[in-house]
């Protein structure tokens, strides 16, 4: 590539590519960032970072690495190593040792390298990662030892793996012929001190700036960003080589700091980790001399047969010694450690410096460590879950439910989840309510479900999705902002979702934080206890005739008032409350009007909870609504600004019907056309007899469940596609 600007366009949207592919298929980003830098460097020749870059290529490699690195010791706390079992302890002390060593004697013996060039290589290849181990656990889904146990052993591993190849590859590189040792000692010596001077001051500085509030907020990850590069520089400055120890050992002390919380740069890192990551390991595989990986064949195979089947069950076998799991439990252990993002930087930062001293088959550090990042990836990922079942280590695909409220509302809809199989889990402050849910035979956690015992204590085995049902919106809110990174957007729902109204985005001050909106967007949670209260669930299952026709959920108030019955499809999504001709069967479950929604083995009396509950309505209707006595005052204010405000509306219809052309075309093209002959919705049967709709209009629609007992839950922007067989769960009202 001749020109800068397509080139550095093209590494964003290749990397972007390959970041996106990863999350589609649940596999390790590395694996698709490597393939594409070979494909484009060395298989296609359309970029030669050695050209495009000149000089500035090991700079720019090294101020990655070193970011990427502190990013890595930010996740390294002391009471992490202390509070997570000895098996932990053990992989990361004692197993990270027999790795190195094993490694680096078959690798030396396997490919006559140098033993110091050997130890290096080994160090290296310690490490597994997060960004491996994680994508693999979510796929596997183990139990929860297993799960914990390699969960912390990827986070752990980085920093420490990295001290170990830092030490190692420094006291290689001070190896020169002629000087003693005494020598070398010394100069090893300062070259630790160095980094570990320079990467505690800065950690301490950076530390007090940010305790004592000296740079406002949005300043804080810049600050700390440029406080890494300037670390760095400065360490190489004083001794070469010391950088790398000097930026890890800073993240560290920031990570352990007191009263320091580190969530906010950690976060930013991760999200910069991402960009660079993407655009280093492109550059990397592109520079890979990959005519010396036909040369080593069968060696190759062989290390990876080792490291796999031997290094690995080896060391996880001595480090679960005596730990009280069970033969398939430390099988797999000694079967999952992928290598990773740590050892792909850290090895093409030190052979650039390697080649630079002419050490011996130096050239073969990068496509060695890529081969074993590459082979251990690929098949464990391919063989991970099929072993994982094989030893019935491995749990269900998440598919539980967290209420978070347990309220009356909760226990409604849990009950109605419960008759299907599906797991439930409430949480509440109210230990009135947390009471009444184990009365009903719920697992309930006493407290606040977004607080950090929450993230020890509370139980989320088998749970993939959130329902926040609390009579307080704020506290909604928050629940939707926290579990949205647990589950992911999608599986998460609150009652009264964003509003792009201008006195909801004025008033409301959760409004943009807001999670799907739960069944419908204007149910509020006094109206939704008065439907449960005056209605009844009922339970439906789809007939053999029934087809799958779709309608958007943003088009739903537009196809009720057509009259047309159609059913949104896609996983966690809205439908509109159309009507369904067929038979069915139908379980009733009855909730009489002013009943109670607490049970029957309460020992307060069901009138008095219909009066509380009547009051509690009126309550919350009142709090809740909008707009609010000062959203009023505010309404002359809207209208006098509404006339400058006429060419933004205009624009927004403009984008508005674009999103909807735009959408329904695609809608269009994914949607399975009806078969003919098949009976559709609102068709009669064959006989020609009008069949009895299952529900109608006036029935807001709860859950669907597939007959692999998947639960769908209807409030999000995407689609459910109902099929013969499925259960589908309806709120009717009382007749």
């Amino acid at each position: 590539m001749d020109n800068p600007m397509i080139a550095i366009a093209s590494i964003g949207a290749l990397g972007g590519l390959c970041q996106w592919l990863a999350w589609r298929f649940k596999l390790p980003s590395i694996l698709f960032l490597l393939s594409a830098g070979i494909l484009v460097g060395p298989l296609l020749g359309w970029f030669n970072p050695d050209e495009f870059l000149g000089d500035l290529l090991f700079p720019i490699v090294s101020i990655f690495v070193a970011i990427i690195l502190f990013e890595g010791g930010l996740t390294l706390k002391f009471k992490d190593i202390r509070g997570h079992g000895r098996v932990v302890t053990r992989l990361i002390s004692v197993g990270v040792l027999i790795t190195w060593l094993f490694i680096g004697i078959v690798v030396h013996f396997l490919f006559d390298m140098p033993w110091a060039l050997a130890m290096v290589f080994g160090s290296i290849t310690v490490v597994s990662g997060p960004t491996v181990v994680k994508p693999l656990l979510r796929a596997v889904r183990p139990s929860d030892k297993v799960g914990h146990i390699l969960h912390w052993e990827g986070i752990l591993i980085d920093p420490i793996g990295v001290f170990l190849a830092l030490l190692v590859f420094n006291f290689v590189m001070l190896d020169v012929p002629g000087e003693g040792f005494t020598s070398i000692l010394i100069i090893l010596v300062k070259l630790i001190a160095t980094g570990v001077i320079v990467g505690l001051v800065a950690g301490a500085a950076t530390a007090l700036v940010l305790r004592r509030y000296l740079v406002p907020d949005y300043l804080v990850n810049v600050l700390t960003l440029v406080t890494v590069v300037c670390a760095f520089v400065l360490a190489e400055s004083v001794q070469h080589e010391s950088g790398l120890l000097a930026v890890t050992l800073m993240g560290v002390w920031l990570a352990n700091a007191r009263g320091l919380h580190v969530n906010q740069i950690l976060h930013f890192k991760e999200d910069l980790s991402v960009l660079l990551i993407s655009s280093l390991f492109i550059l990397l595989a592109s520079r890979v001399d990959i005519s010396i990986i036909p040369q080593y064949g069968w060696q190759i195979v062989l290390m990876l047969v080792i490291i796999q089947f031997v290094i690995r069950p080896v060391n996880a076998w001595l480090c679960t010694l005596g730990s009280g799991l069970s033969p398939a439990e430390r099988a797999f252990i000694g079967w999952l450690s992928p290598r990773g993002i740590v050892a792909a930087a850290v090895s093409s930062v030190f052979f650039l410096r390697l080649q630079e001293v002419g050490m011996p088959m130096a050239d073969l550090l990068i496509p060695l460590t890529f081969s074993v990042i590459i082979g251990t990836v690929v098949f464990q990922s391919l063989t991970a879950k099929p072993l994982a079942d094989k030893l019935g280590i491995s749990n269900p695909e998440p598919n539980g439910v967290l209420f978070v409220g347990a309220n009356d509302i909760a226990l409604q809809l849990a009950k109605a989840l419960r008759q299907h199989d599906i797991p439930v889990m409430l949480s509440d402050n109210s230990w009135r309510n947390v009471r009444q849910a184990r009365q009903e035979g719920f697992e309930a956690y006493h407290g606040n479900a977004t607080s950090g015992h929450a993230s020890e204590n509370l139980d989320l085995q088998g749970i993939g999705k959130m329902i926040a049902v609390s009579s307080n919106r704020d506290t909604n809110a928050l629940a939707g902002m926290h579990f949205r990174q647990e589950f992911g957007s999608s599986s998460v729902f609150t009652l009264e979702g964003a509003s792009d109204e201008e006195a909801f985005e004025r008033f409301d001050t959760a409004n943009r934080n807001r999670a799907n909106p739960l069944f419908d967007a204007s149910l509020t949670y006094g109206g939704l206890a008065r439907q449960l209260r005056r209605g009844e669930i009922r339970h439906l299952v789809m007939p053999d005739t029934a087809s799958e026709s779709t309608a958007p959920a943003d088009k739903a108030d537009k196809d009720n008032k057509d009259n047309k019955d159609k059913v949104e499809t896609g996983s966690n999504a809205s439908a509109d409350n159309g009507s369904l001709d067929g038979d069915a069967n139908v379980e009733k479950e009855p909730a009489p009007e002013n009943q109670s929604l607490h049970s029957d083995d309460m020992h307060e009396p069901a009138d008095a909870d219909a009066d509380a509950d009547a009051d509690a309505d009126t309550d919350v209707d009142a709090d809740n609504a909008a707009p609010k006595e000062s959203e009023l005052e505010a309404e002359s204010e809207l209208e006098a600004e509404s006339e400058s405000d006429q060419s933004v509306d205009a624009g927004t219809e403009i984008i508005d019907t674009v999103d909807e052309a735009v959408s329904s075309a695609v809608d269009s093209i994914a949607s399975d056309e009806d078969q003919p002959g098949e009976a559709t919705a609102d068709a009669p049967e064959a006989s020609g007899l009008p069949s009895k709709p299952l529900y109608t209009d006036e029935d807001l629609k709860l859950f669907a469940i597939d007959k692999d007992g998947r639960l769908y839950i209807y409030g999000a922007g995407e689609r459910i596609s109902l099929k013969a067989g499925w259960h589908l769960i309806v709120l009717s009202p009382a007749d």
